[in-house]
């Protein structure tokens, strides 16, 4: 059995990840953001875990030392730290940006970071892009900036510390069914127009995400780095059939 943290694991995504890890019967060292969403998750998986914002440095660095003093070796890390906000470029604010930028591109690079410097046994980490970083949709200048730029990251990754067996690969969802695609979701108009633009004609459901983020992080699967595997219902790459 292997030993995995999950940063931010009060995500739906992350939730369903974790399930099926401890289910597997593998060991989790999990954070949160908030003491009581700490305390529920901990209890549900029935693990150790301490509260994290992964945007700072020496926190995530400190979050690292506790999981390995109370797992050991560690084999994988997930990041499920990020925001969702969906407005074209002109009226997206300096904040909004910086906002965006800081969940996403700034929580990778710390998790990457102390990866880099405390898993020198190797190991599978598995970051979150989305499929609007690799098709051009409206209205998704920041974000799709934002997970590009961790596309990138862990390419770059990949390379440095191939030598130390740390594997990075990203997995990109299309839209999917989770509390912060609620105002999407909620909207029967917006929904219909959504499942519209994936070629299989509806939108993804978190374990369908999970099930990905499980099989890079599995041990048995150590020849898969610097990918990104693209779980949108063909969002990125196919033009779905135009209804007469």
């Amino acid at each position: 059995m292997a030993n995995y943290i999950i940063i931010s694991a009060n995500s739906d995504i992350a939730k369903e990840t974790a399930n099926i890890l401890t289910n597997q019967g593998h060991k989790l060292f999990i954070t949160a953001r908030k003491e009581e969403d700490l305390e529920l998750l901990k209890n549900k998986f029935g693990c150790e875990g301490d509260l994290l914002d992964a945007s700072n440095f020496e926190d995530t660095e400190e979050l690292f030392k506790k999981a390995i003093n109370n797992l050991g070796q560690i084999d994988g890390v997930a990041n499920f730290a990020g925001s969702v906000i969906l407005k074209p470029a002109h009226l997206t604010s300096k904040n909004d940006y910086l906002e965006t930028i800081n969940a996403n591109v700034t929580t990778a690079f710390s998790v990457v970071r102390a990866c880099g410097k405390f898993l020198k046994k190797g190991g599978s980490i598995v970051l979150f892009s989305s499929a609007a970083s690799m098709q051009g949709i409206a209205n998704h200048e920041a974000i799709a900036t934002a997970k590009g730029a961790i596309i990138s990251l862990a390419k770059s990754a990949s390379a440095t510390y191939a030598s130390q067996n740390l594997r990075f690969n990203v997995v990109a969802p299309g839209l999917t069914t989770t509390k912060l695609t609620q105002k999407i979701t909620n909207n029967e108009a917006s929904l219909n127009y959504s499942k519209a633009m994936h070629a299989l004609g509806r939108i993804g459901e978190a374990k369908e995400v999970a099930n990905v983020a499980v099989f890079l992080l599995n041990t048995e699967n150590s020849f898969i780095t610097g990918q990104t595997i693209a779980v949108d219902g063909g969002l990125s790459n196919l033009q779905p059939k135009i209804k007469a």
